[in-house]
């Protein structure tokens, strides 16, 4: 049954002001007890579900986004719980997410700056399990002026240091315009320039060292496909 609009307003308290329009920080969001209850049901998953990218691995649920639409798949009830409970916020403008990916992130392992893509509702949501991780945020490369490619670290904008059992909701310029990604390193040592400090309990000076961490990414796919309407299109 489809959730009618729902407003943002749960997640009002959490806007990190520091930071681009616009990012929602939640400490807390899941137990320590549920932590655990997901860490084991991901390890729980077939082998076959893993598939290994350089820097990381990964299971995909809910289906493969593609432009002509997700063939959508049935999502576990571990995870179409947490779906339903993020989208009871409103982060999905009333929609229910319907995908997830599970990254595993061993220590000193990281991903390159980059956007999530227009095949999503414009909203990504991630529940960090394990560790922390440090999140840096990058101008794309080039501008409206056609300016040269810089290097990344010229572009660097600021960082959010994310948590374990902790909720990140990431939309307008945060999502559609600036890259994310994480370095590839063993710890993190923290700066001014991480915008949630405060609210991650945290201060510039503070290093931290990475352990294994599992993301879950909560998104919506707006457009999904039913098997009967692909099988047979060239």
């Amino acid at each position: 049954m489809q959730r009618p609009p729902a407003v943002v307003e749960d997640l009002q308290r959490f806007v990190v002001s520091e930071a681009p329009q616009t990012v929602y920080y939640v400490p807390d969001f899941i137990s320590p007890e549920e932590e655990s209850y997901l860490l084991q049901q991901v390890y729980r998953a077939p082998r076959t579900k893993w598939t290994q990218l350089s820097g990381r691995r990964l299971q995909n649920w809910g289906g493969v986004p593609h432009p002509r639409g997700m063939l959508g798949e049935e999502l576990p009830a571990w995870l179409q719980n947490y779906c339903e409970k993020i989208s009871s916020l409103g982060a999905f403008g009333g929609k229910t997410a319907n995908h997830v990916l599970v990254n595993e992130y061993k220590r000193g392992e990281g991903i390159m700056p980059h956007q999530d893509g227009p095949l999503y509702h414009p909203t990504v949501t991630t529940v960090s399990l394990g560790s922390h991780a440090l999140l840096d945020f990058y101008r794309p490369v080039g501008g409206p002026d056609g300016e040269a490619a810089q290097s990344v670290e010229s572009r660097y904008q600021f960082s959010l240091l994310v948590r374990p059992r902790s909720l990140l909701v990431l939309q307008d310029d945060a999502y559609r315009r600036l890259l994310h990604g994480i370095q590839e390193r063993q710890q993190d040592t923290l700066t001014e320039r991480v915008a949630n400090l405060g609210a991650a309990g945290a201060r510039p000076g503070d290093t931290l060292s990475r352990t294994t961490r599992v993301s879950l990414t909560i998104r919506h796919v707006p457009k999904v496909m039913k098997t009967k309407l692909v099988l047979g299109r060239k």
